[in-house]
């Protein structure tokens, strides 16, 4: 997983680099096979593939570069005379010219159907977020505008302890809304791409922030040994951490701790949130961090708006970080791993 990881990013940051290794590793491959019994054809279908291979990413110019890069290594090692630049063969001068142009038109062909998969991936998300808000926002707007009209109309009579419980149930439906709203942003941010600010810095103060916005004492915080600082956007990792704890409260019994373990293992700070819920099915311990995931259906069950946690999953991975969901015998464990410092 780390490695895929790492070609990934590579992938990303350095196309021109990957095509440069990926044309290079066809080569060597092409030259070794041609010693043995590889025609100039098979050849010529190797270096495609490290073309292809280099456009499926979506990068025209790199493409188009290792389609060059291809042809001058087809030029110069496999045609006559070998080990220069010169050809004599009209046959090799026809594949070598038919090969650039479907290397052109591969990058090109990748190019076009990247971007059109990203448009269906942001049509996709648009038609989502409105399912969602059309459901999840009307909620706790409807009681926040009930008890609102409520207090207008019929503040003359009605009891003081009646109106403390109607403001008090308006303030919590209006912080609700404010989260999912703010989680949804994130998570338009996160799915275009958010850049951040990472400083290094202690986690335990994070931690705390979050703790304190709750106003609960039901969270515990444990630590083992000392913990190294990890590279991170405070901001943004607070709202992950409390996605996840939120979530834990939500699913634990009233009068349940929610306990948070901070440890560190092979340059990782993990941060380990157990709860004493009924726990994920382990058919959903993928699935729940998926944009949407929810174990309603329609407007019946206790499943959430299905945003919370792919948003501190997306935030966690921008950090370099993992998510996931540990084996537990009771209730759920999530745990967030962050590259300490010198790892970062």
């Amino acid at each position: 997983m780390a490695e895929l990881k790492n070609i990934h990013t590579l992938i990303r940051k350095s196309p021109f680099i990957f095509a440069l290794l990926t044309v290079c590793i066809a080569g060597i491959v092409s030259f070794i096979l041609d010693a043995w019994f590889l025609p100039t054809q098979g050849t010529l279908l190797i270096l495609q593939l490290a073309v292809v291979i280099t456009a499926l990413p979506g990068n025209k110019q790199s493409a188009i570069f290792a389609g060059v890069l291809s042809g001058i290594i087809y030029n110069y090692f496999f045609t006559t005379p070998r080990f220069s630049l010169h050809m004599s063969d009209v046959d090799d001068i026809v594949n070598l010219f038919i090969f650039l142009i479907v290397a052109i038109l591969t990058g090109y062909l990748a190019a076009f159907y990247k971007a059109q998969q990203e448009a269906l991936e942001r049509a996709e998300l648009r038609a989502s977020i409105l399912m969602s808000v059309s459901h999840d926002l009307r909620t706790p707007m409807s009681t926040i505008i009930g008890s609102l009209s409520s207090l207008q109309e019929y503040q003359e009579r009605i009891p003081k302890e009646e109106k403390d419980e109607l403001l008090q149930g308006a303030l919590e439906e209006s912080h609700r809304l404010h989260r999912y709203i703010e989680n949804l942003l994130q998570a338009t941010k996160l799915h275009q791409g958010i850049k951040l600010n990472s400083v290094a810095q202690d986690l335990f103060p994070i931690v705390d922030n979050v703790v304190k916005r709750f106003e609960t004492d039901r969270i515990k915080i444990t630590s083992s040994g000392i913990v190294p600082n990890v590279v991170a956007s405070a901001y943004l990792l607070e709202q992950a951490i409390y996605n996840v704890i939120d979530n834990a409260l939500k699913y634990s019994p009233a009068h349940c701790p929610i306990t948070i373990t901070v440890s560190t293992s092979h340059y990782l700070v993990n941060l380990d949130i157990s709860d004493e819920g009924p726990g994920i099915a382990q058919k959903d311990k993928e699935s729940v961090f998926d944009l949407f995931f929810s174990t309603r259906k329609g407007d019946s069950g206790h499943g959430g708006s299905g945003v919370g946690l792919t948003v501190a999953k997306g935030i966690v991975e921008a950090h370099h970080g993992s998510i996931s969901i540990l084996p537990s015998d009771r209730g759920c464990i999530v745990r967030i791993s962050l590259p300490c410092e010198e790892a970062a």
